[in-house]
């Protein structure tokens, strides 16, 4: 009855957004580069996992948040540079105490260079994520005069996420499975053990996340007809017009509309308006004005890339490695028809043994097989068995995940052998891999190697310098996602 329920509150996604009006006429974008140019911010994205960077490219990303690294940074000439904070792996008060940090040091840093910055919370496209709490942590943090908090600016909601599916149309957030669009309280995502919900109405959803503090009724919204109809200086007057402390919803439906908002806030914050942003990844490249760019691809023509020794035959050359922890639908069944590709090893860690006294002897074991895999020249991936295994509370949950992600991050520390690739399943397994497991500090996003699938060139300090590391998340692509990034790295014959 659940399954059938869910079905009946499918729309075809071709049919929702052939029922909405013609996107705004004139092309956002050259006023957004003006409005840059005249008036630049610092765009500091503050993100809790490291799927933040699907979107972008050229611009680094950070691990370390000390107040000379967040200096030099502002000194910089990019217009943005990303936090990784991985607060989502956290429990609330951690993340609520990193939030807040990072902003004091944010003020420190910026103290004697005068330079504007906006602050945007780079969240989960489904929803998953901490809040109101660590965005609320972020603007008491950063709106402070004579030693007393403000009332903080109204909170701007905007999880559009074109390439992975998830519009947001008459308030309700939905998420593509092929054809069908479904409300995003019917899908595993609403399930989450720790994240959880039960609304697919944002302004419901803004009311179940607060715990009630906040009514749905109080809940603003920008709709598809104001982006469209009304355009950017309607759409930056009302954004003047919320009311210190409240919360607003952005629909979108097409990149369009993200530019048209990106364009509103131009203008609301060049007449003085102050907002907080949590957003997903889109926002931020429409804040930027990025114009879309070619997927990136790995230089590949039968001798060794650029990254790793030059000048050898291919023959010669490592396997790549994919670790996976994300342990959704979506990841299995990318992993399910990985296991199939020719010349992939895969190698299965029970979470069970990861979990218990024995946990680092399996981790051992494992690291030894994947050295001997890739000196071969054979691709590796490493899952944890596809149970999910959840804890008594949420917290507890937390911590299995961040026992779980740890133990890859160890075993990471135990290869040896520099990989041609390496490719994160999941966000939270992707940054403890970067941070942990290769001392990543700074890095900077090439690009996309799919639509919503990011690649870091790692930094000097790394244990594996210029690596091309993938991140990927465990809810994008389609089933063959996964075999296709692979297949980019496999060296055309000479």
């Amino acid at each position: 009855m659940e399954a059938e329920a869910s079905q009946s509150k499918r729309i075809l996604r071709s049919e929702l957004l052939a029922s909405l009006p013609p996107v705004w006429p004139a092309d956002p974008v050259p006023n957004i580069e003006t409005e840059i140019y005249r008036h630049e911010r610092k765009v500091v994205v503050l993100d809790d996992d490291p799927t933040g960077t699907q979107t972008v490219y050229d611009v680094p990303v950070l691990t370390d948040w000390a107040v000379e690294t967040l200096s030099a940074e502002l000194r910089s000439e990019g217009r943005c540079f990303f936090l990784l904070t991985n607060s989502r792996s956290l429990p609330a008060a951690e993340a609520v105490r990193i939030n807040r940090e990072i902003a004091q040091n944010l003020l420190r840093a910026n103290q004697g260079l005068g330079r504007e910055f906006i602050v945007v919370s780079r969240s989960d496209s489904t929803l998953r994520g901490h809040f109101p709490a660590e965005v609320e942590a972020l603007g008491q943090a950063l709106y402070v005069e004579d030693g007393a908090a403000r009332l903080l600016p109204p909170i701007l909601i905007v999880p559009f996420f074109e390439a992975g599916g998830r519009y947001t149309v008459k308030d309700v957030h939905y998420v593509a499975e092929g054809e069908w669009l479904l409300p995003i309280g019917e899908t595993e995502f609403a399930r989450d053990p720790v994240f959880g919900y039960k609304a697919s109405n944002l302004r419901d959803w803004v009311a179940e996340k607060s715990g009630g503090r906040i009514k749905s009724r109080e809940v603003f919204s920008i709709s598809i007809d104001e982006l469209r109809g009304k355009g950017p200086d309607e759409v930056a007057w009302k954004l003047l017009s919320l009311e210190e402390g409240s919360v607003c919803i952005a629909n979108a439906a097409r990149a369009r509309d993200l530019e048209v908002l990106a364009l509103a806030t131009l203008r609301a914050e060049k007449q003085g308006g102050r907002m907080l942003y949590r957003t997903a990844a889109s926002f931020v490249a429409a804040r930027l004005a990025l114009k879309p760019r070619s997927a990136w691809r790995p230089r590949l023509d039968g001798t060794n890339p650029s990254w790793l020794n030059r000048g050898q035959p291919a023959a010669l050359m490592p396997g790549g490695l994919i670790i996976a922890g994300s342990y959704l639908a979506r990841t299995t069944e990318q992993l399910n028809s990985l296991s199939a590709l020719a010349s992939v090893e895969s190698l299965v860690i029970p979470v069970d043994k990861l979990l218990s006294e024995d946990g680092t002897l399996e981790v051992t074991r494992t690291a030894a097989e994947v050295n001997t895999q890739l000196k071969s020249g054979r691709d590796v991936v490493v899952l944890t068995s596809r149970e999910f295994v959840a804890g008594d509370d949420a917290e507890k949950s937390l911590e299995i995940g961040r026992r779980i992600s740890g133990a890859l991050a160890q075993l990471l520390q135990m290869i040896e052998v520099k990989p041609r690739f390496l490719i994160a399943k999941g966000g939270i397994t992707a940054s403890d891999l970067a941070t942990k497991g290769l001392g990543v500090k700074r890095a900077m996003v090439l690009g996309q190697i799919q639509p919503g699938v990011p690649v870091w060139e790692l930094g000097a300090e790394s244990r594996f310098p210029g690596l091309p590391f993938i991140v990927f998340p465990g809810n994008v692509g389609g089933p063959s996602a996964l075999v296709d990034v692979v297949k980019a790295f496999r060296p055309t014959p000479a």
